[in-house]
């Protein structure tokens, strides 16, 4: 059964768990055979839960794929699109929605297929609403046009300043009021001084911690955020990075490429990296497109990627460590970094701290850095410009034994001050205690 109006349609996407409600107008070019045309970006992905982004290169017009767990519902049944896919095409750029029909026989075929020329009005009238839940699903219903739901949708577009194609119907991930929610924590935590060092364990229990790494975990733990290995955002659908010093860390991902890949994180560490007295071995050094690193003699490369168009040349590129002898050490497939990129960045606060010993405390400073909307190409063409650099930290400790062990950590940073070229938006937020 379809719903009688949008709070109806609302209560049902809630009852089932979506977090956030978002809408798109739908042109006559939105069908099964063109696809539903999503957006011009590759922020748009932030909207949408996805499996991993696969590259296909070999295609007519190459692309980037990804699954989506695609539910089309009514008010008493909810059943799943298995062929579902989000689409990009850095060409243009711009996203699709694809497979959305099949294996579903609840999905409103009758109201996706495409229009025969002749029967074209040069306007289309359908609404398509989407709910995205915390565990990974899009449900979907479709208001046809002519509705009163449609009709009181689209008087919502008429109304309103959609964020893009898409108007939120419930709180909005990265929304003004959650930025406030946001703020409103982090000048809590500030205005309270020095905390002393803690962390949560997996199961949310406070416990103290003692290292001297404690800066990002405390803060985490003031915000209530149990430490995982999940690439989504921290707090309020915003990415929290904590940093004492000007430098920042972006993301860690490890290579998925070379001989990196092929020989494992300890092999490349004992074969790289330098040796130091206590019989460790440590890769580390600042690597910046296009110029040989001093520490490592490995210059990075970007491959693929057009910097001055900032477009994406071929899905298949990547980026890469040559080292002194043309050998590919290590690589980052577009495909693997823009899944991490683009899932956690949308939104990010960047919070300095300073600390004190005796015992080992944080205080998180005024003001905070706000970065809103980005996307994949910004990242690459700041990598490209030498203002994101690789700064790895790994480390082999008794190298050459059978007892050695490897901590890895493949880290690209940025320094502060470079931030605002990642963002559309990039705000200074005074935290401090207000009159």
């Amino acid at each position: 059964m379809s719903f009688q109006n949008a709070g109806a349609l609302i209560a049902r996407f809630r009852e089932l768990g979506a977090t956030r409600i978002f809408c798109k107008s739908l042109a006559e070019n939105d069908n099964s055979k063109q696809q539903i045309y999503l957006g011009s970006g590759f922020e748009v992905l932030s909207f949408f839960p996805h499996g991993e982004i696969t590259a296909y290169p070999d295609l007519k017009e190459p692309n980037f794929k990804a699954t989506v767990q695609l539910y089309w519902t009514d008010s008493d049944a909810f059943e799943r699109a298995s062929g579902s896919q989000l689409i990009l095409y850095p060409a243009y750029p711009e996203v699709r929605l694809s497979g959305f029909l099949a294996g579903c026989k609840l999905a409103p075929a009758a109201h996706l297929m495409q229009i025969p020329k002749e029967k074209r009005r040069g306007y289309d009238g359908r609404v398509l609403v989407f709910g995205t839940t915390g565990d990974g699903r899009i449900l979907a219903h479709l208001a046809p046009a002519g509705t009163a739901m449609a009709n009181e949708l689209l008087a919502r577009f008429a109304s309103s300043s959609p964020a893009g194609l898409f108007l939120e119907l419930t709180l909005a991930i990265g929304s003004a009021q959650n930025k406030s929610l946001v703020l409103a924590k982090l000048r809590c935590i500030h205005v309270a001084g020095f905390h002393e060092s803690c962390r949560l364990d997996k199961s949310g229990k406070l416990m103290q911690y003692k290292a001297l790494n404690g800066g990002g975990y405390t803060l985490e733990a003031l915000l209530g955020i149990v430490p995982n290995g999940y690439s989504e955002p921290d707090y309020l659908g915003w990415e929290i990075k904590a940093h004492s010093t000007n430098r920042v860390t972006l993301m860690t991902p490890e290579p998925n490429g070379g001989i990196y890949r092929d020989q494992g994180a300890k092999a490349f560490v004992e074969r790289y990296g330098h040796a130091v007295d206590n019989g460790a071995k440590y890769f580390t050094g600042t690597h910046k497109v296009g110029v040989p690193c001093v520490a490592t003699g490995m210059t990075m490369q970007v491959k693929g990627f057009d910097a001055q168009a900032s477009k994406i040349v071929d899905v298949a590129g990547a980026v890469t460590l040559i080292d002194a002898n043309g050998n590919l050490a290590a690589s980052w497939a577009f495909a693997h970094l823009l899944t991490h990129w683009n899932k956690k960045h949308a939104f990010a606060a960047y919070v300095q701290y300073s600390s004190r010993k005796d015992p080992l405390a944080y205080k998180y400073n005024s003001p905070v850095m706000m970065g809103e909307h980005t996307d994949f190409p910004r990242y690459l063409k700041a990598l490209c410009g030498g203002l994101v650099v690789f700064d790895p930290g790994s480390k082999v400790t008794l190298a050459g034994t059978a007892k050695s062990k490897v901590k890895a950590r493949s880290q690209f940073r940025v320094n502060v001050g470079n931030l605002d070229q990642l963002y559309q938006r990039l705000t200074v937020e005074d935290i401090s205690a207000k009159e």
